[in-house]
């Protein structure tokens, strides 16, 4: 009998992670569409990112360091910043994020999960709050 090589497993057949769940320098290379080798070099310019290192120096990133990279792929990316424009894009909204206090308690429902919702889609995810709220409302009288 012939031994065939097991081939490895892609993303779509691997199971997924929960959200609180460590993630290893591939996986997060893969969910960002960037290099391994990008994402060490973000580690040494922005210092909010500190994946834990293990025995060997194999990293393990928390989900608030996938969302710190994540930010930071977007100024690089998407919105045209230089390295030293996004670390002080960072450096203002870490600092704005420990001194701001939630003016309305819609806020606080995003404050728990790390989102951040800016411009329109705010103010859309807030009526469409409003509407659910007055659909599960009839719902409640219909069925009394």
């Amino acid at each position: 009998m012939s031994e065939q090589a097991v081939a490895p497993r892609s993303s779509e057949e691997r199971p997924a992670k929960a959200a609180t769940a460590f993630r290893t320098i591939s996986e997060v290379a893969e969910e960002l569409g960037v290099a391994q080798h990008v994402l060490r070099f973000w580690e040494s310019k922005f210092p909010a990112v500190r994946p834990l290192k293990r025995a060997g120096g194999r990293r393990y990133y928390r989900p608030e360091d996938v969302e710190i990279l994540r930010r930071i792929r977007k100024l690089l990316y998407e919105e045209g910043y230089t390295i030293k424009g996004a670390q002080k894009a960072l450096r203002t909204t870490r600092a704005g994020a420990r001194t701001a206090r939630p003016a309305e308690p819609e806020a606080d429902a995003t404050s728990g999960l790390g989102l951040q919702i800016g411009g329109g889609a705010r103010q859309r995810l807030l009526a469409m709050r409003a509407e659910l709220e007055e659909l599960r409302a009839r719902l409640r009288r219909a069925m009394a």
